[in-house]
């Protein structure tokens, strides 16, 4: 219960900062045309296929539908996902056959493949990218402003609503171990690292 309330008041305040509280929407082509700018939009790409690769495979074994919270996180980023993590019970069982979708995200050459990605895209923007200029749209942009908050949301998100200790579970690997706490504490590359690691699911029928 603890948890739950704790996600809705998270949402229910990002929402709320953004709309009242955060820099007006000031769009101008120089912020998005920044690579660090573009790397940051492309790193919320990245989140939600990370936790992707856990939703969906937890998705078979919960009542509400994982694929539609995660359609409506593709436009709204962490307010379309956070109502699934605060909906879902914990369950560390999957049953039944993996249809190809699931087999890709289960497959660690996916986890390699994001994580080549995230490399390339952090280059991009600490060699080419103007730092000075990202921090100026922070400060002024609603847009840079939110997706910035957005991508420290899914950091700190991803180790809370038992959404990676279920998983780790479900693959046979011991709930809140030395590894738990290595995934959960480095930020985006501790979850790449775990998807590059993690046994595959083992199907019960």
């Amino acid at each position: 219960m603890i948890r739950k309330l704790g996600l809705w008041l998270i949402w229910l305040g990002f929402i709320v900062y953004v709309v009242w509280f955060a820099p007006p929407l000031n769009i101008k082509l120089l912020y998005f045309l920044n690579p660090v700018a573009l790397s940051a939009f492309s790193m919320v790409g990245i989140w939600l296929l990370i936790y992707s690769c856990l939703i969906f495979a937890d998705g078979r074994m919960q009542q509400i539908p994982a694929w539609g919270f995660m359609l409506a996180s593709i436009a709204s980023g962490t307010v379309g996902l956070i109502p699934y993590l605060a909906l879902r019970e914990p369950n560390d069982q999957f049953s039944g056959e993996k249809d190809p979708w699931l087999a890709l995200l289960d497959s660690k050459a996916t986890g390699i493949v994001l994580t080549i990605s995230t490399v390339v895209f952090l280059l991009f923007a600490i060699v080419f990218g103007d730092w000075s200029l990202f921090v100026q749209s922070f400060q002024t942009d609603k847009f840079i402003h939110g997706m910035s908050l957005a991508l420290v949301l899914f950091a700190l998100l991803f180790p809370y609503p038992t959404l990676l200790s279920d998983d780790m579970a479900r693959r046979g690997l011991i709930k809140e171990s030395q590894f738990f706490w290595i995934v959960a504490l480095i930020p985006l590359f501790g979850p790449l690292a775990y998807l590059c690691l993690r046994p595959n699911i083992p199907t019960l029928k």
